[in-house]
């Protein structure tokens, strides 16, 4: 009886402590530590994120941003960034349409540095 007492009160405990850690999951956290990036859906902060990724050909996060700790300013290149996509911002907010015009991918075209001159005939 008191075997039977035990293992009911052990599994209670485990289905327990599972039922809280499965509250903890949930939706994800609110991006911190936005300066460029305001006044836009964080449903779309990932994608947007994924496409700078492609339009520079990198493949981590950490090129711009310290691994696990993503709303610090300790990585040089999220500042630059930050003014390149002010840059942008700033052209395509010039075009009297209100389309856009120009992207990251318009001058990196897949390299983290964009071309300063065409490449040589062949």
């Amino acid at each position: 009886m008191r075997l039977l007492l035990s293992m009911l009160l052990l599994v209670s405990i485990a289905l327990f402590a599972q039922e809280k850690e499965g509250k903890k999951k949930g939706p994800p956290q609110p991006p911190k530590n936005l300066k460029v990036l305001t006044g836009i859906d964080p449903a779309q902060i990932r994608p947007m994120m994924q496409g700078f990724e492609k339009a520079l050909g990198v493949t981590a996060c950490t090129y711009c941003h310290v691994m696990g700790d993503f709303a610090s300013d300790d990585n040089p290149k999220k500042e630059t960034a930050r003014m390149m996509i002010t840059m942008v911002k700033d052209i395509n907010s010039k075009f009297p349409d209100g389309k856009q015009h120009v992207a990251c991918f318009t001058c990196h075209h897949g390299s983290e540095m964009p071309a300063m001159e065409p490449p040589a005939a062949q």
